[in-house]
């Protein structure tokens, strides 16, 4: 049984850091591109940031880059988002996505929530 489980979330003052974690099983975690997504009210889900299988590649949305930075460590079957200089707009419920290449099958976390507020 696939299982993806985020972990990190929490409540941080603008300015303020959180790393947020997602433990992956029931599948080749090293076979799957993974990203995270992030949700707020209201609003559409959308990418935050993405890397490849053996973390070579990233990417970012506009928005984050250059204060969040994705990483996995495959032989812990986990996927990291570390969040700097968090701003009030980052607040959402973040997702943790795995995408198993060989099959195309999508996973997701059930989600952690961020709040940034002073």
């Amino acid at each position: 049984q696939v299982q993806l489980v985020e972990s990190g979330g929490g409540l941080v003052q603008p300015g303020g850091s959180l790393r947020l974690s997602c433990a992956a099983s029931g599948f080749a975690f090293g076979s799957a591109a993974m990203s995270w997504y992030r949700q707020a009210p209201g609003k559409e889900r959308e990418l935050v940031a993405g890397i490849t299988t053996t973390g070579g590649n990233t990417n970012y949305a506009a928005s984050v880059k250059g204060r969040f930075t994705i990483s996995r460590d495959n032989a812990k079957n986990t996927v990291y988002l570390q969040m700097n200089s968090l701003k009030p707009e980052d607040t959402a419920v973040y997702y943790c996505r795995a995408f198993r290449i060989y099959d195309q099958r999508i996973y997701w976390g059930q989600g952690t929530q961020v709040t940034v507020s002073s």
